[in-house]
């Protein structure tokens, strides 16, 4: 399976493996002289561990709730939901030892299912389009668009609910397997967890009002900050640069530059010429038709030169296997160690037949045929089975990009379903059945990117496929009535949607207009726009050849457009503190390199998490009308 995952460019496989290093702590049993007893599967899923999922699936889903309905943008948690699971379930332990109640001790492969259980988990709170497709569905968002623009029908909006977004959740859902890798960096991550929580509650006491507090400090002068150039302050993105590579990271700020330093402030100067003056920051027909298009532009092209790429790979080796089988099969009887034969007798006892796969696949997606078309009437159910053959394909390119920056970028293909779909259904269904139609490709693309690597994991940790599929199945039940709950708690205590406030919830208005794009078509898209998109993309295309083709020393020096592209539509604060993490990781690498290579990962962690997990008690606090007592504002001097 490892032969079928695309090998990074030249030069990247360097920078992604700095992350890497700690996994040695995934396995601490791998020095031990003698082999472990593996319990059965059943043994592996334990109640214990599903409580230990339910609270740390419950945390997690709070702290990507709030990225989504920032920024948009989550970075992959995996490695600080290994941690909190693994503190947890320790803590369970000790704490029963000591009030003299006999414990069993947790395995290795009852972690490992912990931690599949709440990615799963916390997947539904930003896989599910909370902060995109299904809040595009609003009646706010319907305003912001125009309630007169061409396309944007009146009443094609659904009003957010705890009982249909269930519904839907559940029929979407339950597909493909996630990953985790146990991690046992404790120490690092409670102290680091307990500065960022502090540290947030801090900044809160200043954000008594709109655009106030350390997220408007101009760090590099106002007019650098007009154009989102500026440190905000932000622990979790900082930590979420700390887990990224280097070259990742610089890739943001050079797409930062691009875009927000050079693109924009050009584009802005053709207003009234290239697209209507009179047309808004957030209208599809003006400015921001630019700033999507062109990103997705990056990323298609970006993640087509992969796909391309990937199909060559395994034909290729599917060929080379097929001259060398019998050759192979002896060579790996003499040269296989006895851990290795003991890792795959366990995957292979308890293997999960592939007839059950293919039927099961079968009859979720039979669901989502029958199920979706009763929620919405606009969505028929040949586009259903249209959403399901597009997500393959896609989640191709998906698994590549989320390789190379830990995010998994499955909204971006499942922006080019919306399109397709809404162009289809025509102008008096198009915007609904392109937001649902998306929903459907995403959530199936966004489980690509970390299939192989499930079962890899299972097979590092001797834990049996079955009772990962079963705390896959849990997690996902569990996601699916937590993340409305959550949503509906942060949409109800603050102004989500609203473009000028802290929960911008950006993706949401993007998603409506590009639907209401799909309906009307590229003509309704701003002049020039589709020439600069033809070069952007050709751009990625030519970008990743130069990457396969040059040496290392100079293909590591060329950018990555798929991290080059999240940028564009958010703003250059988030690289800025990206690339803030990258320094610190560099600098500490430079001071303490055996310190640093095991402590990253959970400093990182409890920076993410501390910074996140402070949103639940702040919208608890804004629920009860409960308000910061200062605004701090930065304004020109006279």
């Amino acid at each position: 399976m490892d032969q079928l995952r695309p090998e990074p460019a030249a030069g990247a496989r360097h920078e992604i493996e700095k992350t890497a290093a700690p996994d040695v702590e995934s396995e601490p049993a791998a020095a031990e002289p003698e082999p472990e007893r593996v319990p059965p599967w059943r043994e592996q899923v334990t109640a214990r561990g599903m409580v230990a999922a339910l609270l740390i699936g419950f945390v997690y889903t709070v702290i990507v709730m709030k990225l989504s309905l920032t920024t948009g943008l989550t970075p992959t948690m995996n490695v600080s939901a290994a941690l909190l699971a693994f503190l947890a379930l320790r803590g369970w332990t000790r704490a029963l030892g000591r009030l003299g109640i006999a414990c069993r001790p947790f395995t290795r492969q009852e972690n490992t299912v912990v931690q599949t259980c709440v990615v799963a988990c916390y997947t539904i709170g930003f896989g599910g389009g909370f902060g995109s497709f299904l809040l595009g569905l609003d009646k706010k968002t319907y305003e912001l668009s125009g309630v007169s623009t061409p396309g944007n029908v009146p009443g094609s909006y659904r009003e957010p609910a705890i009982g249909w977004m269930t519904g839907f959740l559940l029929a979407v859902s339950f597909v493909g397997l996630l990953t985790l890798l146990p991690l046992r960096k404790v120490r690092g991550f409670l102290k680091y967890f307990g500065i960022s929580f502090l540290w947030s509650f801090f900044q809160w006491f200043y954000t008594a009002g709109d655009h106030c507090g350390f997220a408007q400090f101009p760090t590099f002068g106002l007019q650098a900050f007009n154009q989102t150039f500026s440190f905000d302050f932000s622990l979790t993105y900082v930590g979420a640069g700390m887990i990224c590579s280097h070259l990742v990271n610089l890739s943001l700020l050079f797409g930062a530059v691009v875009s927000w330093g050079v693109m924009w402030p050009l584009i802005g100067k053709q207003k009234g010429n290239w697209y209507p003056a009179d047309a808004s920051q957030n209208s599809m027909t003006g400015i921001y038709g630019y700033k999507a298009f062109l990103c997705i532009a990056l990323l298609v092209g970006d993640g087509l030169y992969n796909f391309v790429k990937v199909i060559a790979i395994t034909v290729k080796n599917i060929r080379e296997r097929s001259r060398r089988k019998n050759l192979n099969r002896v060579a790996d009887a003499d040269t296989m160690a006895l851990d290795d034969m003991q890792r795959d007798e366990v995957f292979n006892r308890d293997n999960i037949p592939t007839w059950l796969s293919y039927a099961g696949y079968a009859a979720l997606s039979l669901i989502a045929v029958i199920a979706i078309p009763i929620m919405f009437r606009e969505v028929r159910w040949y586009y259903v089975v249209v959403a399901y053959a597009l997500a393959p394909a896609l989640g191709f390119c998906n698994a590549y990009g989320t390789g190379l920056t830990d995010m998994n970028m499955g909204y971006n293909y499942g922006k080019i379903a919306l399109f397709v779909l809404a162009a289809w259904a025509g102008k008096d269904s198009g915007v609904v059945a392109g937001l649902v139609g998306c929903g459907l490709v995403k959530q199936l693309v966004l489980v690509s990117a970390d299939l192989m690597h499930d079962f890899k994991t299972g097979h590092l940790t001797l834990t049996s496929p079955r009772s990962m599929l079963v705390g896959q199945a849990v997690g996902t039940l569990m996601g699916c009535v937590l993340a409305p709950l959550t949503f509906m708690l942060f949409y109800r205590a603050f102004d989500v949607g609203e473009p000028d406030g802290y929960w911008k919830a950006p993706y949401a208005l993007i998603y409506r207009n590009m639907a209401i794009l799909g309906v009307e078509g590229f003509s309704a898209l701003p002049r020039h726009c589709l020439q600069l998109c033809a070069g952007f993309f050709a751009f990625a295309v030519l970008a990743n050849l130069a990457r396969d083709l040059l040496p290392r020393r100079l293909a590591r020096l060329v950018p990555l457009p798929m991290a080059m592209a999240v940028p564009f539509l958010v703003g250059a604060s988030f690289a800025v503190d990206m690339c803030v993490g990258s320094l610190v990781v560099f600098a500490w690498h430079k001071l303490d390199g055996k310190k640093a290579a095991l402590l990253v990962p959970a400093v990182a962690s409890g920076l993410i998490c501390g910074d996140g997990i402070w949103t639940f008690p702040s919208s608890l606090l804004a629920l009860a009308k409960v308000k910061p007592p200062i605004c701090m504002k930065f304004t020109p001097g006279s």
